[in-house]
C-alpha cells in the first residue's frame, strides 16, 4: 500500500508485493528545499537525454506551456498552483487493451507491439485498435467505456479537479497526430477535466524530437515545473515500472541541480507512484480482425518508401495458426472446481497463495501435436464430448500435482498417448507439465473428491504473425526461427518492444472467464514493458519463440522431449475401448 500524501489525495493505492519494493516516500531532497522565493527563475543546463535535442531555449511561460496541450483550456495563474498531479493514460487511468496471450504465441505478442513491424506502426500506433475497445467507440462512448477504467485512479483525478491549488495533467506517449481525438473522447465521456492533455508530438514546442516516451515526458516535466515554479510538489502516476524508476531518478537529479544553481526554482517534492491494474483484452474475433487489417495495410505499403512510414524491413505478412496439442479440453467452470477442490487441498500449507504456483487443470492430453484423422476418428472427432471421473491424486516430488481419471462410463472408448489418463492440476514455476509422467504412486480420492467433469475433444492452438513463405506440413510450435536481421535499427529504446501483457500479477486471469493463471506455450522470457511509442524494453519484439531443448534423460522409461520423440507405429498411443490402458510399447509423453 502506498499513502498519497497530498492535501486532496488522502487515499491509498493497492500494490502487489513486487510493487511495494518500488514505492517511495517524499523525494530525498524534500527536506533540502529552499524556502527562499526565487527572484528570477533561470533554467539550469541539463546534459540528460531529455534535453539533448532542444532546438530553441524555452521561455517557460504559460503561453509556451499551452503549446504542449490539446485541451485548449486557459491555464491557472502561476502563483495559484502549489501542487501538480500528472496521470498517465494507458493502463494507469484507462485500461487499454493488450494483445491477448490466449490468442497469440508469446513471440508474436512482442512482434505486434513493435513500432517497426508494420509499415503503418504497431499495436500502440494505430488508432483503430483503441477505437475497437469494447464494442467500438460509437457504442462505448454512450456508456463512458464502462468497465475499462481504473476506478481508483478516476477517483484521484476527480479529487484533483476539486483541488483549487492543483494543476491536473494527462500525459501519454500516444502520438498526437493519431490519438488526440479518441483520447479526448474517452476522457470527456467520463466527465474528467484536465488543465493539460499532452500527447507526444512529432516535434516539440521548441523544436525537440523525441526518440522515446521517456525523453518526451521528461522534456515536458522540465517545462512544467519551471513554468509553475511556485508549486511545492508534483505527483506522477504511471503503470510501467521502468518509467517509475526513471522518473524518480530524474526528479532526484533535477533537484540536485536546483540546489547547486543560483537563481533557479526551489527543489520540488516529487512522488512517483506505480499503478498496478488488471489487464483487459479485445474480443478475440475483433482482435484478430484488427491485426489482419494491420497486415493488409502493411502488405500494400511495405514496398513504397513514401508509404512505409516506419521503414519496416518485413515483406508480406500473414497470420499462421499453430497447434500445440490435441486433447480432451476442460471448460473453465470445471477447471476452477478441480483447482479449488483438489489442487488447493493437495498443496503444502501456504502454497496456494504463493506466486510460484501455476494452476492448469485444463485438459487431458491426447497428442502433443495436431492429431491425424485416424486418431480423431478414434476419439469421435473434434467437438466430441466425454465425461471423466477423478480416481486418484498424485504428485512428483511435491513440485507437480495431477489427478488420475477414467471415462464415464468406464468402458467408454478413449485415446491418449499416456499410459495413465491424467489432468495436470498445477506445478511450481520451473517444473514442466511433462514431469507428470514421473508420478509413480496415486492416492485414491474420497467419494466427495471423485469429481465428474465434462470434456470436449479439441486443439490448443494460438496464432502467430510471420512473413509469407512456402506452405508446408505442420511444423513444431517451438521451431527455432532466427529474426536477428529484423531487429529495428533506428528507434532503439524502451518503447520499440513489447509491453507485458500479463501485468505484474502472475495470477492475473487471461480472460474474464478464466480465474486461474494458465501459462501459454511459446512465451518468451524477456517480455518487458514497452511498446506505446518507439523504442525497446527487455524483450525483443521480434524475438524467437522459446524452444524446449533436448531431454535430460532419466525418469520412468527414460524421459525424452518433443525434439527426441518419434511417433511409434500404430500411432503409439493408448487406444482404450474397455477402460483399461494398453501400453502398446508407446512412451509416456505429455507436453504443453
Amino acid at each position: 500500500m502506498v499513502k498519497v500524501n497530498t492535501p486532496a489525495l488522502q487515499m491509498r493505492i493497492t500494490e502487489t508485493p513486487r510493487n511495494a519494493l518500488l514505492r517511495s516516500a517524499k523525494s530525498v531532497v524534500g527536506d533540502l528545499r529552499s524556502s527562499r522565493p526565487p527572484q528570477q527563475v533561470a533554467m539550469p543546463q541539463f546534459n540528460g537525454s531529455a534535453f539533448v535535442d532542444s532546438r530553441q531555449p524555452s521561455a517557460h511561460t504559460i503561453t509556451s506551456l499551452k503549446r504542449w496541450s490539446v485541451a485548449g483550456k486557459e491555464l491557472p495563474d502561476v502563483l495559484q498552483i502549489k501542487t501538480i498531479h500528472v496521470y498517465d493514460f494507458d493502463n494507469t487511468l484507462f485500461r487499454s487493451p493488450l494483445p491477448n496471450p490466449q490468442v497469440w504465441i508469446g513471440s508474436t505478442i512482442g512482434f505486434l507491439q513493435t513500432y517497426e513491424t508494420f509499415a503503418g506502426g504497431g499495436w500502440w500506433h494505430d488508432r483503430n485498435v483503441l477505437l475497437a475497445t469494447g464494442e467500438g467507440a460509437d457504442v462505448e462512448e454512450t456508456r463512458a467505456w464502462e468497465g475499462w477504467w481504473n476506478d481508483k485512479v478516476v477517483e484521484l483525478v476527480e479529487l484533483s479537479m476539486k483541488q483549487k491549488d492543483a494543476l491536473t495533467v494527462l500525459l501519454t506517449g500516444r502520438g498526437e497526430a493519431n490519438f488526440t481525438d479518441i483520447v479526448k473522447r474517452i476522457v470527456a465521456s467520463k466527465k474528467l477535466e484536465f488543465d493539460l492533455i499532452c500527447l507526444k508530438p512529432e516535434v516539440g514546442p521548441n523544436g525537440q524530437h523525441f526518440p522515446t516516451t521517456i525523453s518526451f515526458k521528461q522534456s515536458f516535466f522540465e517545462d512544467l515545473i519551471v513554468t509553475y515554479h511556485e508549486a511545492d510538489e508534483i505527483c506522477v502516476y504511471d503503470d510501467r515500472i521502468k518509467h517509475v524508476k526513471e522518473f524518480r531518478e530524474y526528479f532526484e537529479k533535477i533537484n540536485r541541480i536546483y540546489l547547486e544553481t543560483q537563481n533557479s526554482r526551489k527543489p520540488i517534492v516529487a512522488e512517483v507512484i506505480h499503478i498496478a491494474e488488471g489487464t483487459r483484452y479485445l474480443d478475440p474475433v475483433t482482435e484478430v480482425a484488427e491485426i489482419q487489417r494491420l497486415i493488409n495495410t502493411h502488405n500494400t505499403r511495405f514496398r513504397d518508401p513514401a508509404r512505409n512510414l516506419t521503414r519496416s524491413n518485413y515483406g508480406r505478412l500473414k497470420i499462421h495458426r499453430t497447434v500445440f496439442y490435441t486433447g480432451y479440453l476442460i471448460n473453465n467452470t470445471d477447471s476452477s472446481l478441480l483447482v479449488s477442490e483438489l489442487l488447493h487441498f493437495a498443496l503444502p500449507p501456504g502454497a496456494a497463495d504463493s506466486r510460484d504456483i501455476k494452476c492448469l487443470a485444463n485438459n487431458i492430453m491426447i497428442l502433443p501435436r495436431p492429431a491425424p484423422s485416424s486418431i480423431l476418428d478414434k476419439v469421435g472427432g473434434v467437438g466430441k464430448k466425454l465425461k471423466w471421473q477423478v480416481t486418484g491424486i498424485g504428485h512428483w516430488e511435491h513440485k507437480l500435482w495431477a489427478a488420475r481419471v477414467q471415462p464415464v462410463p468406464s468402458n467408454a472408448p478413449y485415446y491418449t498417448e499416456n499410459h495413465t489418463p491424467m489432468i495436470v492440476l498445477g506445478h511450481y514455476k520451473g517444473v514442466r507439465p511433462i514431469d507428470s509422467s514421473r508420478i509413480q504412486n496415486w492416492q485414491p480420492v474420497s467419494p466427495e473428491k471423485a469429481l465428474v467433469i465434462e470434456t470436449t475433444v479439441g486443439e490448443r492452438a494460438v496464432l502467430r504473425v510471420e512473413e509469407e513463405a512456402k506452405d508446408g506440413d505442420w511444423e513444431p510450435p517451438f521451431a527455432n526461427k532466427s529474426n536477428k536481421r529484423r531487429r529495428p535499427q533506428g528507434r532503439q529504446d524502451e518503447d520499440t518492444y513489447n509491453r507485458d501483457t500479463r501485468g505484474n500479477n502472475s495470477y492475473q486471469p487471461l480472460s474474464d472467464n478464466s480465474p486461474y493463471n494458465r501459462p501459454y506455450p511459446g512465451s518468451t522470457r524477456g517480455r518487458g514493458r514497452g511498446g506505446r511509442g518507439s523504442g525497446g524494453g527487455r524483450g525483443r519484439g521480434n524475438s524467437r519463440g522459446g524452444g524446449r531443448g533436448r531431454g535430460r534423460g532419466g525418469g520412468p522409461g527414460g524421459y525424452r522431449s518433443l525434439d527426441d520423440h518419434q511417433q511409434p507405429n500404430n500411432d503409439g498411443g493408448h487406444d482404450n475401448h474397455n477402460g483399461h490402458g494398453n501400453s502398446g510399447g508407446g512412451m509416456q509423453l505429455m507436453n504443453y
